[in-house]
């Protein structure tokens, strides 16, 4: 497979970035610099006609930061608070961001309502239809405020995947704390092989995938294989690289092997509302 020929020309773009990524591990602040290459990347690829769209963790860890709440609080009510804190604030820092290069940002909330129900789900749908016609980039979060762990996406992959698939965007990239899929936990084990390309995803594959390793995240490889899983019936390539370096994001769309690409196999039987009552 010729990653140039494939990535070259994709239009409709998601990028999902995680709360590790988006703060400094050693604080907890938002790391700014991260943020404006981030932001810069993607006003770059709106000046070039491509539509993208941005799904950004960090609410929680930034309104826990700001309340200097030290660890990840458990109850409900408190993470809904920092959440609400978390979220102006996160998008106080995008909205400045992209305003330097005259880009116009929307924030996005979304419950897993939203997606079960057809009429909240239609409506989403037309919403981001009618953004990315504007010319507006998307920022979008689950609605950690009002969510509850009955009805909670889990895990900003999830939510990534089922955005890619509701607006039929042709592309996913999620950056993680990680280089890619690897045979095992290269953090425990040196010998784990990296994983270029997945060309279809198998349950041998998704035994691989390790859990959450981060204090500050909520989502392990193997929620990443069902976010693969997602966009690649829909219809969407998807590629896990390393959010350390911003830069990835251009390497990556300029074909090069940087990240385990996913080769989309579009389903002609998906259904996002299947996938949303499956119990993963």
């Amino acid at each position: 497979m010729d990653r140039i020929e494939l990535l070259k020309n994709k239009k409709r773009i998601v990028v999902k970035v995680g709360s590790s990524t988006l703060t400094h591990a050693e604080t907890g602040d938002m790391n700014l610099e991260k943020m404006e290459r981030l932001v810069r990347i993607l006003a770059d690829w709106s000046n070039a006609g491509k539509e993208v769209v941005l799904v950004s963790s960090g609410a929680i860890a930034v309104g826990r930061k700001t309340m200097n709440i030290t660890n990840r609080p458990k109850e409900q009510d408190v993470k809904q608070a920092c959440a609400a804190i978390g979220q102006c604030r996160l998008m106080m820092v995008y909205q400045k961001l992209f305003a330097e290069y005259n880009k116009v940002p929307a924030q996005v909330l979304i419950t897993k309502m939203t997606m079960t129900n057809d009429t909240m789900r239609d409506n989403a749908k037309n919403t981001f239809r009618k953004l990315l016609e504007m010319g507006v980039i998307p920022v979008v979060n689950e609605n950690d405020t009002v969510a509850t762990d009955e009805i909670e996406f889990g895990d900003n992959d999830t939510l990534s995947a089922l955005v890619a698939a509701l607006i039929g965007a042709d592309m996913l990239i999620l950056l993680s704390d990680i280089d890619g899929l690897y045979t095992d936990d290269p953090k425990n084990n040196p010998k784990a092989e990296f994983i270029e390309q997945i060309d279809y995803i198998t349950d041998d594959l998704e035994s691989i995938a390790k859990g959450a390793g981060s204090d500050v995240g909520t989502g392990g490889m193997s929620t990443k294989i069902i976010a693969a899983r997602i966009a690649n019936d829909a219809g969407a390539d998807m590629v896990i690289t390393n959010g350390a370096d911003m830069s990835n994001l251009r390497r990556v769309m300029n074909g090069e092997n940087v990240g385990t690409l996913f080769l989309a196999h579009k389903n002609e039987y998906f259904h996002l509302i299947d996938y949303l009552n499956k119990e993963h």
